[in-house]
């Protein structure tokens, strides 16, 4: 079973590191049976507890670096460029 769910998630576990998780995903299954036995016959379907609230701050516009400012520690620049070394 873990060496199954290992090559999914491409983790390379290996044998000892497997033989360390399967009790603790043995641990983690059983929990999870453990929360099908619950009755929640009289509990409605719901996809937010909380109440819906924007957790975003508003936009605002901040002033930013210049051309020069931006590249006065750049180790090489031309012509308001950085230069850096080819990818090949």
């Amino acid at each position: 079973m873990v060496a199954h769910l290992s090559r999914l998630a491409r983790l390379g576990l290996t044998d000892a590191e497997m033989e360390a998780i399967l009790p603790q995903l043995r641990a983690i299954l059983a929990a999870v049976d453990r929360l099908q036995e619950a009755d929640v016959s009289g509990v409605d379907a719901t996809a937010q507890i909380g109440g819906l609230y924007d957790v975003m701050r508003d936009d605002q516009v901040d002033p930013g670096l210049t051309a020069e400012e931006a590249l006065a520690n750049a180790p090489s620049h031309e012509a308001g460029l950085l230069r850096v070394p080819a990818i090949q």
